[in-house]
């Protein structure tokens, strides 16, 4: 079927990816825009994981100031090379993070940082919902597995929906960068401080 530049400028604004990238996701999807998405994330991940092995030691520590000072936040976004970290693309990546930080307010980077006793703690209260709601134990599994991935969204930056473009989570966004630029690139670490917030011990 004919992929008309319309179609190409939607994926887009969806994925983040590039032009050719998007004209060729549409091209071996037959013009699905689901189908189309996948393709992306596929090449995408496959990208990201090609170049997981590289270090990224390069990179930018970007910052945001929300709400008159009220809120300010810093992320470190590391990268292969210095010329990569000085492009406009991934300073405004960096930027558009910590101000995703701002207003998202992650509690984790990535769910693997969440501790088993944290974890344990979610799955019972699910486990005492589920008792109260009288479900059978047999789907207690797999209702838990779905509870926990919607608690990953909630409190890990990699996986909570980009707030500039909510089709995609900020790890897609990476991912994009990724494939985009042929380099490892990797959010290490973030601080999020709000004024008059309890400071924990």
């Amino acid at each position: 079927m004919e992929i008309s530049s319309a179609m190409v400028k939607e994926l887009r604004t969806k994925t983040g990816a590039g032009m050719m990238d998007c004209k060729e996701a549409l091209a071996a999807a037959g013009g699905d825009f689901e189908k189309a998405i996948d393709f992306l994330r596929k090449k995408g991940l496959s990208a990201a994981t090609k170049r997981s092995s590289k270090a990224a030691k390069d990179g930018t520590v970007a910052s945001y100031i929300h709400m008159g000072g009220r809120i300010g936040v810093m992320v470190e976004v590391n990268c292969e090379t210095d010329f990569v970290a000085k492009t406009d693309d991934f300073q405004a990546m960096a930027k558009d993070i910590a101000m995703h930080v701002a207003a998202s307010n992650p509690l984790y980077l990535k769910p693997d940082e969440i501790s088993a006793e944290a974890l344990e703690r979610e799955k019972e209260i699910y486990r005492s919902q589920l008792r109260e709601e009288k479900k059978p134990e047999k789907i207690w599994d797999k209702i838990i597995e779905g509870k926990l991935k919607k608690y990953y969204e909630d409190v890990c930056l990699t996986e909570q929906k980009f707030i500039k473009n909510t089709d995609i989570t900020v790890g897609t966004l990476v991912n994009n960068m990724i494939a985009k630029t042929g380099e490892n690139i990797m959010i290490r670490r973030f601080a999020r401080f709000q004024l008059g917030e309890e400071i924990k011990k």
